[in-house]
């Protein structure tokens, strides 16, 4: 029972984040920019738009209001709201009996669509997983259980969130389990957290559609390629350790750094902004991308400043960086879908360079972008 009501409340918040989003979006990048961002193919969006902009020079402007708002409104209400909140949100499970304060969520929700809709680089599970997580603490406290239930809501709540707002409940529900510890499984939670996030998901799709985010892939599994997709697992090894060095060093400098905590995230949503410049492929949460890297739309692939092959070869780099100047100031967003999405770049470069040295064995770079996808999320997380 206790599943049925976290998922129904986080698939309620699924979609009041997610049209705040939308909204925040059509502020910033809309109205400032005059911009047109691609969008998933699950999300109504199309393979023959990419990125454009009526007042292309104003980037920084938006993502940096975005960083001067967000930081307001985290810092003067809820600082546990900063960064990507799963780390929070785990904090909470093990070190605060599953308690997160009632104004969490709400903060959470806005602070973060201001950030990704503003054009700050950073995904949008994460601040999910962080307003469920403090829906499922709301609920225990309200029905009055025990310190432990209340932790078992708070994780329910995670799976919940990420569940619905991906639109993979099983996944949701599996990572609520696994993320919780590093060598570990909280088993406990696997079936609670897998009927919230099949309701979560159920009420989320039911509005938004239940397409996955990036469609579908039809392609024949072809065995041959299996040398291929170890040394791309390799890449994407050595890739997320990149991305989460770059990040926490990232982190650590501005934690370091003395001025006042509300200028941090501008600070970092002005340097995201001056890579979104170089490449607006960065901006915002890039799911646009993936697809267009998956179906080889390479001429909606454009930056003012870089030639085609340098941009490629670019992207996964200024990626991590405009995602670790957004988060790692302390702006509000998640990590999880930026490493898809850096994933995703790097299969896109290497499925080129296998297909130009084989293309008779790699026909498309589709099977490359989707695998390396996961196993550069999967290195990461």
């Amino acid at each position: 029972m206790l599943g049925i009501v976290i998922g129904i409340v986080a698939g309620v918040s699924a979609l009041a984040f997610y049209f705040t989003l939308k909204l925040m979006e059509h502020l910033f990048l809309g109205l400032i920019v005059g911009a047109s961002v691609p969008e998933p193919v699950g999300e109504g969006g199309s393979l023959s738009s990419g990125f454009r902009a009526v007042r292309y020079w104003l980037i920084p402007v938006s993502t940096t209001l975005g960083g001067l708002l967000s930081g307001l409104i985290v810092y003067t209400w809820a600082p546990e709201a900063e960064g990507h909140g799963t780390d929070a949100a785990i904090n909470a499970y093990h070190r605060l009996q599953g308690r997160i304060r009632r104004r969490i969520p709400p903060i959470k929700l806005v602070a973060s669509a201001i950030t990704i809709g503003s054009g700050g680089s950073a995904g949008r599970e994460g601040p999910t997983a962080q307003l469920s997580a403090g829906i499922g603490s709301a609920i225990a406290d309200l029905l009055k259980l025990s310190p432990d239930d209340r932790r078992r809501a708070v994780a329910v709540g995670i799976g919940a969130g990420i569940g619905s707002i991906f639109k993979a409940p099983i996944g949701g529900a599996i990572l609520a389990a696994e993320v919780l510890y590093m060598r570990d499984i909280e088993a406990e939670v696997l079936f609670p957290a897998l009927v919230a996030s099949a309701v979560g998901y159920s009420i989320f799709g039911s509005v938004v559609g239940f397409t996955p985010i990036f469609g579908y892939y039809t392609g024949i599994f072809n065995p041959a390629r299996l040398p291929l997709y170890a040394v791309l697992g390799v890449i994407d090894g050595l890739f997320a350790v990149l991305y989460v060095k770059t990040f926490y060093a990232i982190h650590d400098a501005f934690k370091r750094w003395r001025i006042s905590n509300y200028a941090k995230p501008v600070v970092g949503g002005l340097l995201a902004g001056v890579i979104g410049l170089m490449a607006p492929e960065v901006l915002g949460t890039s799911y646009g991308w993936v697809n267009l890297a998956e179906f080889e739309r390479l001429s909606l692939f454009t930056s003012p400043m870089l030639p085609l092959i340098a941009l490629l070869v670019a992207l996964p780099f200024l990626k991590v960086l405009a995602t670790s100047f957004t988060i790692g100031s302390g702006g509000s967003g998640g990590v999880f879908a930026p490493g898809i999405v850096i994933g995703a770049l790097v299969g896109l470069d290497v499925g080129l360079l296998f297909h130009y040295l084989l293309p008779s064995l790699v026909p498309d770079v589709a099977p490359f972008v989707i695998v390396s996808m996961l196993a550069l999320f999967g290195a990461a997380a």
